[in-house]
């Protein structure tokens, strides 16, 4: 009677522990980070270092023993490991990617466009509006999720946005919205500021415009954001990066190679710091995705309508919620207007608007 009355016990605590497991699956993430990667392509993603590119002459510096010595190795497993390490070691076991066209597995823009304020608009509104038709174009006249979100009680005043490239502001409406967006040029603000937020307003004056238009390096943005969500602790971080589009439209392989392995360190960089606060630490999901696709070969520099594949693009994510699915091999089809009502289910919300919403990717 003894020993089944322990065999019992044994088989409860098995199941409990079970149940539990499961349900930390499927409750929705108290937080969000979340990082726009300008232009950068899927190619370089699952495959690393382009053989066509790496060692093309035409592509500025990227045929240099150095650039090929970071990134080049034999098969497609090993050169996006090198380029890429956090991404294929941490998350491609604890997280999710989507978006290997090589197994059919697919991600799609639905603007007809194929480049960035639209991109940025259909992510985050959830839908086409094909008057979005300018990287110029005014703001938003668009309700976005992250307005939504904003609008509800446990979120407001906790959502922030830093963008290397200053359009982001007219894409999420801050003028409107309310929500808080760095851009190029601004410093962050306030009575109360730490010594690292100090410190990263004076960096960013230091870094030179590289491209002359007005845009913020990565390396600017990426401080600002992380020193204040170590200092304000928001519910939501969005962190758009620029470097990859920049230096693809300027035909620089080694250094766009270098701005993704650069990303790469920050999402690991970030990820680390939310596993070391109480306030973040298993309560937070990672995402991480495109605005637009871009050309293969000769036209790898550029995108939009006209050029073939700029409209191919992924999504990953990890944290609580998300299955650890890793790469997924499996043919299937995921559109970049999805990602908005996403956003929202990973919060347990459910995003409404005075437009339409596609429907949230599905698990």
């Amino acid at each position: 009677m003894k020993h089944t009355l322990l065999l019992c016990l044994a088989v409860v605590v098995m199941l409990t522990a079970g149940l539990g497991a499961s349900a930390q699956q499927t409750l929705p993430a108290k937080n969000l980070v979340i990082f726009v990667m300008d232009g950068y392509r899927w190619q370089e993603l699952f495959q690393g270092a382009d053989s066509a590119l790496i060692f093309n002459g035409k592509c500025n510096h990227s045929d240099s023993a150095w650039t090929v010595g970071k990134y080049w190795a034999p098969t497609a497993e090993e050169r996006r490991r090198k380029l890429m390490p956090f991404t294929w070691g941490t998350i491609a076991r604890e997280g999710e990617l989507i978006g290997n066209r090589n197994f059919g597995n697919n991600v799609n823009v639905v603007n007809k466009y194929w480049f960035s304020y639209p991109g940025r608009s259909e992510i985050f509104i959830g839908y086409f509006d094909s008057a979005v038709n300018s990287n110029d174009y005014p703001d938003n006249p668009n309700t976005n999720v992250l307005e939504y979100i904003n609008g509800q009680a446990a979120f407001h005043g906790k959502i922030a946005v830093f963008s290397s490239w200053d359009a982001v502001a007219r894409i999420i409406n801050r003028n409107r919205s309310g929500i808080f967006v760095n851009i190029y040029g601004e410093d962050v603000r306030g009575a109360h500021l730490t010594a690292l937020q100090k410190e990263a307003n004076t960096f960013q004056h230091l870094l030179p415009d590289v491209f002359g238009k007005g845009e913020r390096l990565d390396a600017g943005t990426y401080p600002l954001a992380k020193s204040y969500l170590l200092a304000n602790h928001p519910r939501i971080l969005y962190i758009d990066l620029g470097d990859n589009d920049d230096f693809a439209h300027a035909a620089e392989y080694g250094n766009y190679l270098d701005a993704a392995h650069y990303a790469d360190f920050m999402f690991k960089d970030i990820w680390s710091a939310l596993q070391s606060d109480p306030f973040y630490k298993g309560k937070t999901d990672l995402l991480i995705f495109p605005d637009h696709g871009r050309g293969i070969g000769e036209e790898w520099t550029s995108h939009g309508a006209r050029i073939a594949h700029s409209d191919e693009t992924y999504f990953i994510a990890m944290g609580p919620g998300i299955p650890s699915k890793g790469e997924v091999k499996t043919p299937g089809q995921v559109y970049q207007q999805q990602y908005a009502q996403t956003i929202a289910r990973l919060l347990g919300l459910h995003f409404t608007a005075n437009h339409p919403i596609a429907n949230p990717i599905q698990p």
